[in-house]
């Protein structure tokens, strides 16, 4: 994408520390939006669209769990890939996540270089997915196209 079309990526996380450090080592690549419950992430989702959602699982009131049921549960937020970041690291958790279904799962400490990667591979997903889109609507009668 262009630098006047970067994807955009919410990341949500209860720590403001993790939205600090995640934001500082991505904002120079993406628009970036941040929360840090999961009632203001799940508004954030519906009206901002992200292409993708960054979410730490353990939170306080909602967990990234219930967070993530509640996004593929609705209409508008339920294509948004996910990827949990989460110190909660044994293969059951991660295991766990992915049958829930989120795109990837990244173990906390963040190591930068890894993060980068597992977020261009999904974004890349998620712009080829809309070139085919595009590609397979008809254009609007009338139309030049």
């Amino acid at each position: 994408m262009s630098a006047a079309a970067k994807n955009s990526l919410l990341i949500v996380d209860d720590e403001a520390s993790n939205l600090l450090l995640i934001s500082e080592t991505l904002g120079d690549l993406y628009t970036i939006y941040t929360a840090k419950e999961a009632k203001d992430a799940f508004h954030k989702a519906n009206d901002l669209r992200p292409d993708l959602i960054l979410l730490d699982i353990i939170m306080p009131e909602i967990s990234g769990y219930h967070l993530l049921g509640m996004l593929k549960s609705h209409a508008a937020t339920q294509n948004i890939p996910v990827i949990f970041i989460s110190g909660l690291d044994s293969d059951e958790d991660v295991e766990f996540g992915l049958q829930l279904g989120v795109a990837d799962y990244i173990n906390k400490p963040i190591c930068g270089g890894l993060l980068k990667k597992r977020i261009e591979n999904q974004l890349t997903i998620v712009n080829l997915n809309r070139r085919i889109q595009r590609a397979e609507t008809p254009p609007a009668p009338g139309g030049n196209g």
